[in-house]
């Protein structure tokens, strides 16, 4: 491994390195204050309240699902095995509560399933040698490939919405027996079905027999077949297939994936959401593509489809390094750009309009681009602002120019400014999307410092929710503990390692670059050094190092990509060029720190940094992607 040796005093820290390093450590105070408030000695959460009051496995795994990023990013060696703690704990937990058989999901949709293995990719992704993980990934990732109860390998097709260890778990009448007015939270949304005779709006569930008319067709309709939000079972195989590149897992995700794609390309380039049992679209839905269970029509449209599309075109690149393999999760981002209209957040009927007056804070008055989320038998309805996550991952992975010029047309359309950091964080712990990428285009220079202050000030006001927190433990809904949960890894993952926050409802986490910690053998960066990627670009990435310590020397190896296939040519190195520093102590100042360039080359896929104290490098990476085959890496 090429090693290379920082040389170039630090003079004054700057600023973003002070508040990299201040929030790792209001971190590692964070997250030990909410186990030490909601969790018993086992791991589980403290939670007396009934079982029916839940919808699935999720919510109690969210509420630990960063904690194994910040571990790969530098926090407390002690954070994995505490995620691993939490991980068991919850799994007892539910299995009690009947929700898993084998530690695993009984059987639910995958727009939740999603949510709840990110704590688990993060735990394998950042402890690889783990075997009882590894056991758990392939066992887990088992339920789905051919032979499995949940795949019809006939026609290529997950049996059921609702799916997991016991194979499809068929209707929703555990769930929706009866779909009524009383359902508060689901109004924004309309109706699930809306072609039932005498069932026109929703105030006509009020009555209770229309109300079980449709609990019963959604059962039988919404409740069969195949939809597109089972795309996000890939990450199950993908993360298997990281392990030892077992080739069934690789086979199966392609295989799957590309069923739907070419359902897509026979219905005009819309991925449909649904398939019936016999392997038609439209089967269950009078021949209508739309209709299906977290589909185009209901809840959520493009929040679900699109971003299990994503989901499975990040996966499918990830196993084959194909751009092609990107069109299933492109082509449903510009099916809806097409119809973009321009109007105000303020000024428009939306179903979720929470999470967009946050974002846009007092700019949500203005003209902007919108786009429909959602389609019914009167066309396109639902218009929102774009989720930049969903394009940005597709950037991030291909690094392609069509998917930076998909980027630049939304910047241009916007009518709010991109370069503002607004403090809010919403349920993904994403939407900083835009300031970050003006940030890395050249137009947001203060975007490190801005973001980091963020970032602690909702670390701060998280921790004072805990402490304000009276709430009972046996009437607290599920959810309480996800939006308290003090954990922030959005900002480090921009800045330390140049990578957008992982896609929320099962996405895995390739990140731009990797750190290790060459003195203690572990991921991420050792105490007092704090990282910058400034700059990404196809043919590489440049990023800053700092080491704050007055007396330490660190040693940190660079990745080029968190599954290790990409190389690293040669990186151009900041040095000093001088040896007066620091100068003789006569002196009211400082020395001027002159500084030069110098190319390394590196020829492979990491690099060794030796930090001494004190001092700071910049180093320019030029690599090629995809020289060797992506897995988790053993450091």
């Amino acid at each position: 491994m090429r090693e290379i040796k920082a040389t170039v005093p630090l003079g004054e820290p700057p600023a973003w390195a002070v508040l990299e390093r201040r929030l790792f450590d209001a971190l590692d105070e964070a997250w030990r204050g909410f186990a030490a408030r909601y969790c018993g000695p086992d791991g589980r959460l403290i939670y007396h309240g009934p079982a029916a009051d839940r919808d699935g496995a999720d919510d109690f795994y969210e509420a630990f699902f960063n904690w194994p990023t910040l571990y790969q990013l530098g926090g407390a060696d002690d954070l994995l095995d505490a995620a691993k703690h939490h991980w068991e704990g919850i799994t007892t937990q539910l299995t009690e509560l009947g929700y898993l058989v084998d530690e695993y999901e009984r059987g639910y949709d995958w727009f939740h399933q999603g949510e709840s293995m990110l704590l688990f990719y993060g735990i394998c992704t950042a402890d690889p040698r783990d075997e009882r993980f590894r056991e758990r990934a392939r066992r887990f990732a088992d339920l789905y490939l051919p032979g499995s109860a949940n795949y019809d390998a006939e026609h290529d097709i997950i049996r059921a919405p609702h799916n997991g260890a016991v194979g499809p778990r068929y209707g929703l009448q555990w769930e929706w027996a009866s779909y009524h007015t009383d359902l508060t939270s689901m109004r924004p949304f309309g109706l699930p079905l809306r072609d039932l005779p005498g069932i026109e709006r929703w105030e006509d569930l009020g009555d209770p027999s229309n109300a079980a008319r449709m609990g019963a067709a959604m059962s039988e309709r919404i409740g069969r077949g195949d939809v597109a939000v089972n795309l996000a079972a890939t990450s199950l195989a993908v993360n298997a297939w990281l392990y030892d590149g077992d080739d069934r897992y690789r086979d199966w995700a392609l295989r799957y994936i590309g069923a739907w794609q070419r359902r897509a390309e026979a219905n005009d380039g819309i991925i449909p959401d649904n398939v019936g049992p016999s392997g038609l679209v439209g089967e269950l839905h009078g021949g209508r593509w739309y209709g299906g269970n977290y589909g185009w029509q209901w809840p959520h449209g493009l929040y679900s489809v699109g971003a299990a599309a994503a989901i499975a075109a990040v996966n499918a690149y990830l196993l084959t390094g194909d751009d092609a393999t990107l069109a299933i999760g492109r082509d449903p981002l510009e099916t809806v750009y097409g119809r973009a209209v321009q109007a105000a957040v303020t000024e428009t009927e939306m179903s979720i309009s929470d999470r967009w007056l946050a974002e846009l804070g007092d700019e949500a008055g203005k003209p902007t681009m919108l786009v429909p989320n959602r389609h019914d038998d009167s066309g396109w309805f639902d218009f929102q602002p774009p989720q930049l996550g969903l394009p940005v991952w597709l950037w991030h992975v291909s690094r392609g120019r069509s998917d930076a010029d998909r980027l630049d047309r939304l910047r241009k359309a916007s009518g709010y400014d991109w370069a503002t950091v607004r403090p809010f964080r919403n349920k993904e712990e994403a939407g900083h999307e835009a300031p970050w990428l003006e940030y890395l285009r050249g137009a947001n220079p203060g975007f490190p410092e801005r973001m980091l202050s963020t970032a602690l000030g909702q670390v701060q006001r998280r921790m004072a929710l805990i402490d304000a927190d009276e709430a009972d433990l046996a009437t607290i809904h599920v959810h309480h503990w996800q939006r308290l949960n003090p954990v922030l890894t959005e900002a480090l993952l921009q800045l330390v390692t140049g990578t957008p926050q992982v896609l929320y409802n099962g996405g895995l986490l390739p990140t731009r670059l990797a750190y290790f910690d060459a003195d203690r053998a572990r991921p991420g960066l050792p105490r007092d050094v704090a990282a910058l990627v400034d700059s990404v670009r196809p043919g590489g990435a440049a990023v800053e190092l700092v080491n704050l310590s007055l007396a330490h020397t660190r040693r940190v190896v660079i990745q080029a990509g968190q599954f290790g296939d990409d190389r690293i040519d040669h990186a151009t190195v900041t040095r000093s060029s001088g040896d007066d520093y620091p100068g003789d102590p006569r002196a009211y100042t400082s020395p001027p720190i002159p500084q030069s360039e110098q190319e390394v080359t590196v020829n492979g896929p990491r690099l060794l940094v030796e930090l001494p104290p004190g001092r700071r490098i910049r180093l320019d990476l030029h690599t090629t992607a995809r020289v060797r085959t992506p897995s988790h890496q053993h450091y």
